[in-house]
């Protein structure tokens, strides 16, 4: 029986429900109640307009919330590298946040803005485990 047939480790299915929930969380949070916080965080120098980039956004969030309930097997290999590299399409905007002192959801300080970037490579990392895409990718590798 190979990796992707195999019965979900159930760490990694722990942290892919966990990283879902962050991921729908997030996304609703995007569409309703902290849509202005998410505004803020848009980069002054990002080409298009802040609510747009922030309902684009939440709606993506939704979607691979949803993906990484609903994945099987290939698929959610293909979730997990969807899922790191819409972390790190966005980790510019986190970067942004620090260096132009942006205060939003109580990051009210550089220190806690550059606190913050590391959690940004765990939930990429989270990604890559929880869906076995980091360990099929090894696997597969001659």
């Amino acid at each position: 029986m190979s990796e992707i047939e195999q019965a979900p480790h159930t760490g990694r299915t722990i942290g892919r429900i966990l990283l879902a929930g962050i991921l729908l969380f997030a996304g609703l949070a995007h569409l309703t109640f902290a849509r202005s916080e998410f505004q803020a965080q848009v980069p002054d120098w990002f080409p298009l307009e802040e609510d747009l980039v922030v309902v684009g956004s939440g709606i993506v969030e939704l979607t691979l919330g949803g993906s990484l309930l609903l994945a099987r097997g290939r698929a959610r290999l293909r979730v997990g590298w969807i899922v790191a590299a819409f972390f790190v399409v966005i980790f510019p905007g986190n970067i942004a946040q620090y260096l132009e002192h942006t205060d939003a959801f109580g990051l009210d300080t550089d220190a806690k803005r550059l606190a913050r970037l590391p959690g940004q490579v765990g939930l990429i990392a989270l990604a890559l485990w929880s869906t076995g895409a980091w360990r099929a990718w090894r696997q597969a590798r001659p």
